[in-house]
């Protein structure tokens, strides 16, 4: 049996039957990061949990369609698990009444809370000692700037969310994930395989999840684990990860805190054109989170899933065969304005 990895923060509790699935949202945040939901279920038990790292206020409302989603599969309990169980995501899981949901808190960041999260899950689960056959790790957040702008708190506040978000929730999660033989997926990025200026913050902290996931993957081989990775490319419009408002915060704070001989170098027109193609992202990528979806469903039921999935438009999925697979002196002649070979 071969095993994947795979990112997002879901529990499903499983054995026996395949799991059918779920939801995951996004949602943007006053501080401009971004919150993730996600639910998982099962045919027999019951555990499917969505997770928010961090929970805001949301206004959009693609994530209550992909909650439906979920919803309408015939027969599927689960269980949704959020940062702020009083928080909008909460309250649009609870007022979808569902019978087959529960809604609980667990902020990625929190030992107290995760250990909380693993207690109420074997307390759902109808036969505990066979385990729980999925968990996805899907919370996220997002910055942008240069090296030489980004703060060392920017590094470390991104990498506590997506990277030690997910290492701590997949180890207390892992025993339980053992017993059923199940499927651990962890959705990172496109950026999570190939470098892009302005967002070493993010890629640095899915470039970790990834090699996490590597490690997990060849070290759950001998319990019929799977570690599933999901590499989605730009889903900025769909998501709202990054919206102008958003980038705007971030660049105030970005170019209050450079040093007065950064600010002089890079000067205030090129920080300003930065920005602004940052911006030209907010409405860009794809709108349609379904390849998503379709990938993280395959991922936790097929008998047979993939290592790694790659939910992108053909352009980034030749871009990321190019900077992976070619020789890097090539890659940056076709991808850094200037490069010579």
């Amino acid at each position: 049996m071969r095993i994947k990895s795979r990112v997002g923060f879901v529990v499903l509790q499983g054995i026996g039957s395949l799991m059918q699935f779920w939801k995951w949202c996004w949602r943007e945040q006053e501080d401009g990061t971004l919150v993730c939901a996600y639910l998982c279920t099962k045919f027999t038990p019951v555990c499917a949990m969505s997770v928010a790292s961090i929970s805001y206020p949301c206004e959009h409302a693609w994530p209550q369609a992909a909650l439906l989603f979920v919803v309408h599969l015939s027969g599927i309990p689960f269980c949704s698990a959020e940062q702020d169980k009083n928080g909008d995501g909460a309250r649009e899981l609870r007022n979808m009444k569902s019978d087959r949901m529960k809604v609980l808190q667990m902020d990625v960041c929190s030992d107290q809370e995760v250990a909380q999260a693993v207690d109420f899950v074997k307390r759902t689960l109808r036969e505990p000692e066979e385990g729980l056959w999925g968990l996805v790790n899907n919370a996220g957040i997002s910055t942008f700037g240069e090296v030489e702008f980004a703060s060392l708190d920017n590094y470390k506040k991104v990498a506590e969310v997506n990277l030690w978000g997910t290492v701590r929730v997949t180890k207390a999660f892992l025993p339980l994930i053992r017993r059923a033989k199940g499927r651990v997926v962890n959705i990172t990025s496109m950026l999570g395989r190939m470098a892009s200026p302005s967002r070493s913050c993010y890629c640095v902290s899915k470039f970790g999840v990834a090699a996490f996931s590597d490690c997990l993957r060849q070290e759950m081989y001998r319990w019929g684990v799977r570690v599933i990775l999901v590499e989605p490319s730009n889903f900025v419009a769909a998501t709202g990860i990054l919206t102008a408002a958003s980038i705007d915060r971030q660049a105030e704070a970005l170019w209050g805190g450079a040093s007065d001989t950064v600010r002089h170098d890079y000067g205030s027109e090129y920080f300003a054109r930065h920005v602004a193609v940052m911006k030209s992202f907010v409405n860009s990528g794809l709108k349609d989170m379904s390849l998503v979806l379709s990938d993280i469903t395959e991922a936790l039921t097929s008998p047979c899933p993939k290592t790694r999935y790659n939910p992108m438009e053909t352009y980034w999925w030749v871009r990321l065969q190019v900077m992976t697979h070619l020789p890097t002196a090539i890659a940056d002649w076709l991808y850094i304005p200037g490069a010579t070979l």
